[in-house]
Formats: C-alpha cells, structure tokens, sequence
C-alpha cells in the first residue's frame, strides 16, 4: 500500500496542515482496525484511505490516531491533490464519503462541496466554554452554536486576534464539552481587518487532535454560520488564516451560495510517500 505526506490548504512545504494518504490497490478496504493502527504509526490528526473505482469516482474513508471521522476537509483537498498529480484525477469528481456524496473540482487548485450544512444547536451556557478557553466575562456579539458541514464544531467568537493567539485552552474541559454536545472541535474565531474574514483555532482533544492547524469542514461551517447570523451576505467568498499559533499558517477559502452549499478550496504539496509493508 502506497502512502503520502501531503500539506493541505499551502503551496509550501512544511507549510498547511499535513494528513496522511493511502491509496488502495484492491477495491475493498483493509479492516477497520488496521486503518486506525496506520493512521496511529502516521500521527497525523487525520489519514485518508481512497479507494478508486475510476478517475472521477472515489470512495475515502478518515481515520484519526483514535477513531473513524465521517469526513476530513482537509484530507479530502490532500487527497485529490494527490490524485491529481498522479494523473488518477481530473476536473469534476465524485467522492463517497460517510458524512456523504462530495463534488470535488480537482486541479492545481482542488475544491470541494461540503456535506449541506445547518445549525444543530445553540449553546445558552456560554461561561463554562470560554472558562475552558482560558476567558472569563467575556460576551461575545454572535452566539455559540455547533454549525454542522460534514461534522458538528462549535463556534466560538474571540474579541480580537492577539487573544485569540494567546488562548491557554483546558483540553480535560474541552474535551469533556464536546463530547456531551456530540460535537468534534471547538472552533474559535477572531474577526481582523487585514484582508482575511477571520483569523481561527481549531482544538479537538477528544479525537486524539490537541490543535489542527487547517480544518476544511470547521471553516465550511464557520461560514454557514456567519450567513446564518447575517455577518456575510447570501453569496459570498471568505478566506480563514488558521495554524498562525503553530507556526504553519494555512489559508483556506471557502464559497457559500444563497441555498446554503458551501465549498470549500486550497492547494496542496506532497512532502513524502512510501510503502507500508501490510
């Protein structure tokens, strides 16, 4: 089985949010528990299995170091970068996914629609999940609610971008609050006037993910959200900063439509491949 390092949402290496790739000779799967062992040996936040059943249909399956996810964004453009590359796939595709049917546009450029995204739920406690960030007495403008594309992820505002820098998150109580909610991050958010809609964090301690440093699927539905809460307009295209605190920033774009689809684009570089003897 051949796999990849891939940067997602960079055109530098060591740049982006990296996520490991397989791709699959046969046209099943290998067993559910020897995927989670590999994406575990590759400690990525996630690694995508791609299955394909020809150059515009594919299936991929998203394995955390501790769990199957229905749907990774940023392993889904590192996927289809790759693919690519590779000359496996070109214009537009059909990916399966658990969380759905995807369009992919891959090129240079890969982009991708998001599982349709909605609001499943609005959080009235709000002390006890800024507590978990490190803020106290903080009232935010827009409220916090878990916005779904593909996966359900808090959104959090933040008052400006040098707190959002400087957060000290309580991963045991992150944890412990996303897991009640059934949701897999919190997404945190600061608005800035430098050209980006927003600088974001993304921490999701209870899938094995202290802090990612690009979130395709958080971002589609940070923009839902902010549509939902009249901060953007019914078409609009966004461009999130996120992974500053890492030291690997990653630009992710999105682009949302007055019925609610979202899309979400980057580009990506390969950093390594080799062979897992399995």
């Amino acid at each position: 089985m051949r796999y990849y390092i891939v940067d997602a949402f960079t055109d530098q290496l060591f740049g982006g949010n990296p996520a490991g790739v397989a791709l699959l000779d046969g046209d099943t799967f290998p067993d559910d528990e020897l995927m989670l062992k590999i994406a575990a040996e590759l400690r990525y936040s996630e690694t995508a299995f791609i299955r394909r059943h020809s150059e515009k249909e594919f299936t991929i399956r998203y394995f955390t170091p501790k769990a199957e996810v229905e749907l990774c964004g940023h392993a889904t453009i590192a996927s289809f970068a790759l693919l690519h590359h590779k000359g496996l796939a070109s214009g537009r595709c059909l990916c399966h996914t658990l969380a759905g049917d995807l369009v992919i546009d891959a090129g240079e450029r890969v982009m991708m629609q998001m599982a349709q995204p909605r609001i499943a739920a609005t959080i009235e406690n709000t002390v006890e999940i800024y507590e978990a960030l490190g803020l106290k007495g903080y009232t935010p403008t827009l409220p916090i609610q878990v916005s779904y594309s593909g996966l359900p992820d808090f959104m959090i505002q933040i008052p400006d971008v040098a707190t959002l820098q400087a957060l000290k998150p309580n991963m045991e109580a992150i944890t412990a609050i996303t897991k009640r909610y059934e949701a897999v991050s919190f997404h945190v958010f600061a608005f800035t006037n430098d050209g980006y809609t927003a600088h974001v964090r993304d921490f999701a301690p209870l899938f094995g993910v202290p802090e990612e440093s690009a979130t395709g699927t958080a971002n589609a539905a940070l923009t839902y959200y902010l549509q939902q809460n009249g901060c953007l307009g019914a078409e609009a295209e966004c461009a999130f900063l996120q992974g500053e605190a890492m030291g690997r920033p990653s630009v992710i774009a999105t682009r949302i439509h007055a019925d609610g689809s979202t899309f979400v684009g980057g580009t990506a570089t390969i950093v390594a491949e080799g062979n897992l003897l399995v």
